[in-house]
């Protein structure tokens, strides 16, 4: 293991590993790298400039995040008096690195990337679910593989460490079966996928737009997708113990911001894709094939996701994650999930 020194990064549960070269690749790595380098060197840290009154957000290529872009185009954060600054990142993993160094206030992570982070007893905690993945990632079967049993000494392409890694571990798991009954081809998603549709290997786990084409070719279907691991794959904002307590107006204010864009998204799916397209440089009509397979979260949703109790909620898959994430080398030490988590802010834009 590598955390003493800091300019080794670990991946976590990533999108994709290479940086995207246009704004059409980002969207098609879909990248979502993980565990950041922890310290970007004390000469950066030293120029990062004071604090300003507003709140400046780090936001990546994921639909569940670039919807903030239709909160701010359309007035939300001005309707709820948030003072938020988006900053772009091209590259997920700079995101979650720039998030712990404390050069952002907020930035949209999954809850896998927290893990390390907070293992690590950084003061970082969780403040809304922007969305799950429900259906835009999936295992991918060709049609003579009818069900589990079938999938054994099978080849099946993925990205090592990535989502795809998880939901495989995840969807075995339901079956009684393990990495071991299978051969893993490591390769990236969009390799995975050519690989399928060639026929050099029986299965890929892929995510959109990549499940999409393989259902359209009619060379394979799903035999499993992210719907079928509720709550296992959430998509967030996490904010800075200092942020919270500095910011907490403007944070609250985004959270209402938030309700009004899942409310919009809903009512004016045309729309929306326009204003979310354009952000990462695709057509509006490439894009809806996204709005299916993300589950954006309301307010009912968003109290079960931070309710410990509720069997779906961030507290109790967190083992789940961290587990995966432990068997795998890709953190170090058990988070406190707990701790990474503060549902005041929910509370209080909610006027509970």
């Amino acid at each position: 293991m590598h955390h003493l020194d800091h300019r080794l990064a670990r991946p976590s549960l990533l999108r994709g590993t290479q940086p995207p070269s246009s704004p059409i690749a980002s969207m098609l790595h879909r990248l979502r790298a993980g565990l950041a380098v922890l310290g970007l060197g004390t000469a950066l840290l030293a120029a990062s400039a004071p604090a300003l009154a507003e709140v400046k957000v780090g936001v990546s290529d994921w639909p569940g995040w670039v919807a903030w872009y239709v909160a701010e185009q359309k007035g939300f954060f001005k309707k709820h008096k948030a003072d938020v600054k988006l900053v772009w990142f091209a590259n997920y993993t700079d995101s979650i690195s720039a998030l712990s160094s404390g050069q952002l206030d907020a930035n949209s992570q999954t809850w896998s990337d927290t893990m390390g982070p907070l293992a690590k007893g950084l003061p970082l905690k969780a403040i809304l679910v922007n969305d799950n993945s429900a259906g835009n990632d999936a295992l991918m079967v060709s049609g003579k593989i009818k069900g589990f049993a079938e999938l054994k000494g099978k080849s099946i392409a993925l990205e090592e460490f990535s989502i795809s890694h998880f939901v495989l571990a995840t969807a075995l798991a339901k079956n009684g079966m393990s990495q071991k009954d299978v051969k893993v081809v490591n390769l990236s998603a969009g390799d995975a996928a050519a690989a399928f549709l060639s026929g050099r290997v029986d299965a890929a786990v892929v995510w959109n737009p990549w499940v999409a084409q393989i259902e359209k070719s009619g060379k394979g279907k799903a035999l499993f997708t992210s719907k079928d691991m509720p709550g296992l794959i959430p998509d967030l904002l996490v904010a800075q113990d200092k942020a919270i307590k500095a910011k907490r107006k403007d944070l609250v204010g985004m959270i209402r911001a938030w309700f009004d864009t899942e409310k919009f998204i809903r009512d004016n799916p045309d729309e929306a894709a326009k204003i979310m397209s354009k952000v990462v440089g695709m057509k509006p009509d490439e894009y809806k094939v996204f709005l299916p397979g993300t589950r954006f979260f309301d307010a009912a949703a968003n109290q079960a996701a931070l309710t410990p109790a509720d069997p779906k909620s961030l507290q109790a898959v967190a083992p789940t994650i961290s587990s995966f994430l432990l068997d795998k080398k890709l953190i170090d030490g058990k988070p406190d999930a707990a701790k990474g988590i503060d549902a005041s802010l929910l509370a209080e834009a909610l006027g509970k």
